[in-house]
């Protein structure tokens, strides 16, 4: 009753109300992204939902544009600035996803939507983590974010999906909030300190340690 009914509303209702709460806050940011990091302040990437349909994320711009002499874009290390490394370290740079919840994109609770080039890497299992809406914050989240391996969040994901309930949601939404202002388990992608899903697999492959349909 919760997962099929209640979790949409609640869903829809809670990012409705943070929207209206936060909205002085987003409107600081988004001049400061403008002033600091320039055109066009929201950040916007395809990634899978629901059954793997593809949506456009929304996060606030964390990078320039610095390209080198060829023309093009320098390393996310270097174009990733002190004030865009402030407003990950803040979760801050995920607030306009509340519209992806807003619009059905997304749900508060649920499995991080990762890259859409992922999708061929993963396994049937790890596949289950699209029935059902990506999440804002997830199981993972509140278990070690991303200082854990791959494949250790995508067990807390599919451990997710099989136990979702009203209570094990506001669980995980307190736990969000205390890592986020305590700034627990985080680790700045785009820094040199997070080894891509690609990588990883394609080194699981050349181990021998598992077989990966590509």
């Amino acid at each position: 009753m919760y997962r099929k009914y209640i979790k949409r509303i609640l869903d829809f209702t809670l990012s409705l109300i943070a929207l209206i709460i936060l909205s002085p806050i987003l409107l600081i940011v988004a001049i400061l992204v403008r002033v600091k990091l320039g055109s066009p302040v929201i950040f916007k990437q395809e990634r899978p939902g629901l059954n793997e349909k593809i949506f456009t994320l929304y996060k606030f711009r964390t990078m320039t544009d610095e390209k080198d002499e060829q023309g093009n874009l320098l390393p996310d290390s270097q174009r990733l600035t002190k004030f865009g490394k402030m407003l990950r370290s803040t979760s801050l740079d995920e607030l306009p996803e509340l519209v992806n919840i807003l619009k059905g994109d997304m749900s508060i609770v649920g499995p991080r939507p990762l890259l859409v080039r992922y999708l061929p890497y993963y396994t049937e299992e790890e596949r289950h983590r699209h029935d059902v809406r990506p999440g804002l914050t997830g199981l993972a989240q509140v278990n070690g974010r991303n200082t854990i391996s791959w494949d250790g969040r995508f067990e807390y994901d599919l451990q997710y999906i099989k136990t979702i309930t009203f209570i094990e949601d506001w669980k995980i939404i307190l736990k969000t909030v205390k890592s986020v202002l305590k700034k627990e388990n985080i680790v700045i992608s785009g820094v040199g300190n997070e080894t891509s899903l690609d990588k990883e697999r394609e080194k699981l492959k050349s181990e021998g340690e598992k077989i990966w349909k590509i």
